[in-house]
């Protein structure tokens, strides 16, 4: 009797382990197809290739910008949240580049280029690091004798005891 009982209990646990191990692999299994049905294709943000911008079904505009250029106008248009494309074009005798963007940007692009006309501008009025310090180093050595009057106050002035 006893060994009767042993025996059924032996068989309940695994038929349990069983069905537990089947209604894992099918949890598992749904859990995988709602993956991969609420998976979305990834939406490029910035700098992108041509083809990742025309996939997005939006109208394509294009402006010309020097190569020169290229990395200041990347700068500016990550802080615009502007989505683009560079394409070179080697056509001509001199490459130029193309930079295309969403014609939904256009307003976006037309502010960022602004910013960016701007830095360039104000780079070109600011007068050189070197040139200031050149400058500086003038007016240092047409003075020479006001700094060995100062330093000369500074050594007497505090060091002597008067009682």
């Amino acid at each position: 009797m006893q060994e009767e009982v042993t025996g059924r209990t032996v068989t309940l646990i695994v038929n349990g382990a069983k069905m537990s191990e089947q209604v894992f692999e099918k949890a598992v299994k749904k859990f995988l197809e709602e993956i991969q049905k609420s998976r979305q294709p990834k939406i490029y943000r910035g700098k992108q290739t041509l083809r990742q911008l025309a996939s997005q079904n939006a109208g394509l505009a294009n402006i010309e910008i020097s190569d020169k250029n290229i990395r200041a106008f990347t700068h500016v248009a990550k802080k615009y949240h502007v989505d683009f494309a560079l394409k070179k074009d080697t056509a001509a005798e001199q490459p130029r580049y193309l930079v295309f963007f969403k014609s939904r940007d256009a307003d976006a692009i037309t502010a960022a280029f602004q910013e960016f006309a701007g830095r360039r501008m104000g780079r070109e009025e600011k007068p050189a690091i070197r040139d200031r310090l050149e400058q500086a180093k003038e007016q240092a050595e047409r003075k020479p004798e006001h700094r060995t009057l100062d330093r000369e106050k500074v050594k007497t002035s505090d060091r002597s005891v008067q009682r």
